[in-house]
């Protein structure tokens, strides 16, 4: 049963239109104790109430007056309260500190041209890649998250990559890991006071899809090899894959990208309040 005594933790949040030109919001809160969701709804009265910062993702809030359905699984909210604010993400040394490991991979690449290519992307995108977060809900959303979800990629490619793929060519996979999201920078938009990351209309007008990004400018470089890694790292076409992982006699090399991706968005810090543990 609902009671105002609940702490629910924010899980996403988004704002939309209605079909009367009016904005409406979607906030997914969490039970922290018994881990059930609850999906609620926001008018742009009730929206016009409150500051966005209420809605980062981690935040702990109550809520003080809202209408709930006989399951108590949906409400609609008129009041919150924040109990404790989330952590935005990195704070400014620690992002530092993960660009440099980043920067560190990059130059254990061989290949001068390659090792030249990756690098100088990074350089000329740093302030980008330094805040840019690694999606808008599905994980890694938090101010830096997209560096912390790249680094995950690399640690993994290292472990395996000395054991069970001694024969992969290291410095495509070192190439791929790092610039297999790199079109999220210009994808997402964040503010750094709120933490709140919506999409960057401006890139859908563009481009389809930060995966089409890579791809197109690894393969405008000539490195199409790593394109291809990038390419499939959705792993299906309605994920939005542009090499579908379903296809026939593909080379092994391109299932590796997808697999050491999914384990960071999947175990990896994906949530701003993890942020308390050591990055």
């Amino acid at each position: 049963m609902f009671s105002t005594e609940i702490t629910y933790e924010v899980v996403t949040f988004s704002i939309g239109d209605t079909k009367s030109g009016t904005k409406m919001g979607k906030l997914q809160l969490k039970d922290p104790k018994t881990g059930e969701l609850l999906n609620c709804i926001l008018w742009e009265e009730a929206l016009n109430r409150m500051d966005m910062k209420l809605f980062r993702c981690g935040n702990l809030l109550r809520i003080v007056s809202g209408s709930f359905n006989e399951k108590f699984n949906n409400c609609l909210v008129s009041s919150l309260e924040l109990i404790k604010e989330a952590k935005t993400g990195l704070d400014e040394n620690e992002r530092i500190e993960v660009y440099s490991k980043l920067i560190e991979y990059a130059n254990k690449i061989k290949n001068d041209d390659l090792r030249n290519f990756v690098t100088g992307i990074y350089e000329k995108n740093k302030e980008k890649i330094l805040t840019a977060p690694g999606a808008k809900l599905m994980h890694h959303n938090y101010i830096g998250g997209l560096m912390v979800h790249v680094l995950e990629c690399l640690d993994y490619a290292e472990v395996n990559m000395n054991s069970f793929f001694q024969r992969v060519n290291k410095d495509e996979v070192y190439a791929a890991c790092l610039l297999h999201d790199i079109g999220k920078i210009f994808e997402y938009t964040v503010d750094l006071e709120s933490g709140l990351i919506d999409y960057d209309e401006n890139f859908r007008k563009e481009w389809i899809t930060h995966s089409q990004y890579g791809f197109s400018i690894c393969m405008n470089a000539g490195f199409k090899r790593v394109a291809k890694m990038i390419a499939a790292h959705h792993a299906r076409a309605e994920w939005g894959a542009i090499v579908d992982l379903n296809e026939k006699d593909l080379e092994p090399i391109l299932y590796l990208i997808h697999h050491i991706d999914d384990l960071s968005a999947k175990f990896g810090k994906t949530n701003v309040s993890m942020l308390e543990e050591k990055v």
